[in-house]
């Protein structure tokens, strides 16, 4: 594994550095693109592998026996996690973007009310207005530079029109690892409301040194009659194109009304997706992911102290993910300002925070996910447009 390699993703049809000056105006031969979360590493060898095993047979008809698929995924949870999946339990969908959008058209109704503790990952909000039910923030409450969760002031804002609960677990884009008794509220506060609780935990094996993510199921098993699990190998090994992640449901009924809807929709998965997974949730994969956390705390650390260095400027501290969030209030500079600086004079493409809902307008997101070399780059770029602050 080398992550120190830096491969040329330009002119590949990658979202993240072919669309860049699109977006943002960053040009792909002049800019460093840290937006889109995809990292640009290739992922672990036991999945070229198996997707090179597919590609010499030669044949791509449907996908049948998918147990050693599930089997692996069950293996990957509780190894990995503690988490005991029953194989049954588990439904493939087109990514977890395409898993909000079925939830959603499961269990909610045109016009119906969906929770989400802001600032939150985009995708979030943008799919709940295409399904036409409404976003209801509750905002994080930012103390210290780390968000909590601020049950009183959400309690505050329900009005009983609300039907699910949409949580990011580890958080995105803050980084933080929820905490047992932070998930034990979260499930306690969708039983006071009779919602339910859609638990999105793409980042789950992203977790810096010091931090252990815990499942929702294990923190709070009494919410299994209202929780839906959103888990995928995605993230973790760089695997976003092949748009394959995985619903778990432990409660019969939930698990009896998500079928319905994955039949009349035709939802069936992809098998680069199943190949590439099932070889990926293995020990070889867990090394390969061991190594990739090393690699990003190092790059978090070395972008943490360029940025913080800066007057103005405060990188929240990662406890999970490979996404920094930078906060540039203390500039005193308006988002334009503040924005064109990143982009305009330092070239770098990043993530806008008003995207994110509440609580994100005066941040960026940058992607860490990259050769340090890349990061160094950054942190050099950014010292040179903050310049007249120093």
């Amino acid at each position: 594994m080398n992550f120190d390699q830096r491969i040329d993703r330009r002119g590949s049809h990658s979202m993240k550095w072919d669309m860049m000056e699109a977006r943002y105006g960053v040009t792909p031969e002049n800019g460093i693109a840290m937006w889109v979360a995809d990292m640009d590493f290739r992922p672990p060898q036991c999945v070229q592998d198996a997707l090179q095993k597919a590609l010499d047979h030669g044949i791509y008809g449907y996908f049948g026996d998918d147990a050693a698929y599930r089997a692996a995924i069950t293996w990957w949870m509780a190894h990995r996690h503690g988490w005991q999946v029953d194989p049954a339990h588990i439904f493939t969908t087109h990514g977890l973007v395409n898993a909000v959008g079925l939830c959603l058209h499961t269990w909610t109704a045109p016009g119906d009310g969906v929770v989400l503790f802001t600032p939150v990952y985009h995708a979030f909000a943008r799919t709940i207005e295409a399904a036409g039910r409404r976003v209801i923030e509750c905002p994080l409450a930012l103390e210290e530079g780390r968000y909590r969760m601020d049950f009183d002031a959400a309690d505050a804002r329900m009005d009983g029109s609300e039907k699910m609960l949409i949580l990011c677990s580890p958080h995105n884009p803050g980084g933080r690892v929820w905490s047992a008794e932070e998930l034990r509220g979260v499930a306690e506060f969708c039983a006071r409301h009779d919602l339910l609780l859609i638990s999105d935990e793409i980042h789950h094996d992203l977790v810096m040194p010091g931090h252990k993510h815990i499942p929702l199921p294990i923190a709070a098993p009494e919410a299994a009659s209202r929780t839906v699990m959103l888990t995928a190998a995605s993230k973790t090994f760089n695997l976003a194109g092949t748009h394959c992640g995985n619903v778990i449901i432990t409660d019969p009924s939930l698990r009896a009304e998500f079928t319905r809807t994955q039949f009349a929709l035709g939802i069936s998965p992809n098998s680069f997706g199943l190949h590439a997974v099932t070889a990926a949730y293995s020990q070889a994969g867990a090394d390969w992911v061991d190594a990739l956390c090393t690699y990003l705390d190092e790059n978090r650390r070395i972008f943490d102290a360029g940025i913080n260095a800066i007057p103005g400027l405060r990188s929240m501290t990662l406890e999970s993910t490979y996404l920094a969030w930078v906060d540039f209030a203390g500039t005193g500079m308006e988002p334009d300002e503040f924005t064109a600086r990143v982009e305009q004079t330092a070239q770098i493409a990043v993530n806008h925070g008003p995207t994110f809902g509440t609580g994100g307008e005066s941040f960026l997101r940058f992607n860490l996910g990259a050769p340090r070399s890349v990061i160094e780059e950054a942190v050099a770029r950014m010292r040179k447009a903050f310049a007249d602050l120093q």
